[in-house]
């Protein structure tokens, strides 16, 4: 058994991207764009691994996503819990899958989101060294969207 040491970046959610050392936001937010559920990952990992784990437990009538999840595994999960996904398929897919435009523009509420978590500088700056810390803000400034 392998225990993560006291300095791990990999536990600390600390990891390289292509802009450097970084860490990842995922989230999901309802169609008010309030903040449901966040995870947090090293900069490097790709959207699509979380996708699942952040759908998990949810309902909804359709899901929205950017091109960086569409992945089979999630259409599938998404059109298996009843709901219609709404992501637009990349541009390598052999057969293009079609959808509702008018729908994938309400997509802006989850920008809008994440533009306003990068009004506060110690989330877009990671000023936090751990991993707990950096969510417990992450979650204070999500309590601060809900009583906007």
């Amino acid at each position: 058994m392998c225990y993560a040491q006291k300095n791990d970046q990999e536990h600390q959610a600390l990891g390289r991207s292509k802009g450097g050392f970084s860490t990842k936001i995922h989230a999901v937010c309802d169609a008010l764009g309030n903040p449901l559920r966040f995870i947090i990952t090293p900069g490097q990992r790709n959207d699509c691994t979380q996708a699942l784990a952040l759908l998990d437990g949810f309902v909804a009538e359709a899901v929205l996503g950017d091109k960086g999840y569409d992945a089979n595994a999630i259409i599938d999960a998404i059109e298996a819990s009843g709901a219609t996904p709404v992501i637009p398929p990349r541009s390598n897919r052999t057969i293009q899958r079609l959808i509702d435009l008018e729908l994938y523009k309400e997509r802006h509420k989850i920008e809008c989101l994440f533009g306003f978590l990068k009004h506060y500088r110690r989330l877009f700056s990671r000023f936090d060294k751990l991993k707990s810390r950096f969510s417990a803000f992450l979650h204070f400034v999500a309590a601060l969207q809900w009583l906007k």
